[in-house]
């Protein structure tokens, strides 16, 4: 249920905007058409995230195919839908529908096989899948899943008539839908209608980004383009003012840096290259396929 807000004044100066990044398009999967925007040279500066895509594909053939069965390890992943529907199933014999305004949390951790297939034929596809690195000493874990319909995602209403979606973390005092240790992600789906601002307090030490997915915003006099994605500078504000001369949404993102050796290998994301064999040999003697996977 959307709650309305009551909040002050800006209470702190904005972090600064150190690069924008134009996503790049991709295909994956079965030829799913994409906008990868947060890529493998970008993990390092925005530690604890490995990647982010973006998708937003009016017609079917660009994601009919979906993602047939495919492995993971050592890491997390956070889709989150915009429209559309999609269908995730595994080896364990798991499976759910992930629906417009939905989230799905998945720890890949020791391993699983999952696949990612639209259960549509036409009509918009759009949303986001973003990669969350485990410390070394959860890479290991059981597999889970944690499915979220757009019900269950906490939002609320600023008195300028900002709707916030908390997805992760906390914002002006509501609390997400996920709350994760180590990494303790913040992830929050802003509308902002024309005219209006919104202010997050972010911790000093902890690595953001926003990405714009309608419109147009700025950043401490930085504009960010629609489909753009801004690298706030850890410059020590305590967090980040969005503005927006006409209507906009984006995503924000932030969180706690691992600060741990990152070795990945497409879909397996372990901290050593010795580590990344041996993943390689236990995807090949099947062990893989004889994971059990438990529900959160």
């Amino acid at each position: 249920m959307t709650q309305i807000q009551k909040t002050s004044a800006t209470p702190f100066a904005s972090r600064g905007v150190e690069r924008l990044v134009a996503g790049r398009a991709t295909s994956d999967g079965a030829g799913v058409k994409l906008t990868r925007v947060l890529t493998q040279d970008l993990q390092r500066r925005l530690d604890p995230f490995l990647m982010l895509d973006a998708f937003r594909n009016e017609n079917p053939d660009d994601y009919i195919g979906g993602f047939p069965d495919h492995p993971h390890r050592g890491f997390e992943t956070v889709t989150y839908m915009l429209a559309g529907r999609m269908r995730h199933h595994d080896n364990a014999g798991n499976a759910g529908l992930l629906g417009p305004g939905g989230a799905q949390w998945m720890t890949a951790g020791s391993g699983l096989i999952h696949s990612e297939l639209p259960e549509q034929e036409e009509g918009l596809m759009e949303g986001f899948q973003l990669w969350v690195n485990l410390p070394a000493k959860n890479k290991m874990i059981a597999p889970y899943y944690r499915d979220i319909p757009s019900a269950a995602i906490p939002e609320f209403t600023t008195p300028e008539g900002v709707t916030v979606r908390v997805i992760a973390g906390e914002s002006q005092g509501t609390a997400g839908a996920v709350q994760r240790p180590d990494t303790e992600p913040l992830y929050l789906d802003v509308h902002l209608p024309a005219g209006t601002r919104f202010a997050q307090a972010i911790p000093a030490g902890h690595n953001a980004f926003l990405y714009t997915y309608r419109g147009e915003v700025t950043v401490a006099g930085k504009v960010v383009a629609d489909r753009f994605m801004a690298i706030l500078a850890n410059d020590g504000a305590r967090g980040v003012v969005i503005e927006a001369a006409e209507d906009a949404r984006v995503i924000l993102v932030a969180g706690a840096p691992l600060n741990e050796p990152i070795a990945q290998y497409g879909p397996f994301v372990m901290n050593t290259a010795a580590e990344i064999q041996q993943t390689l040999q236990d995807y090949r003697d099947g062990l893989f396929e004889a994971g059990k996977v438990q529900a959160l």
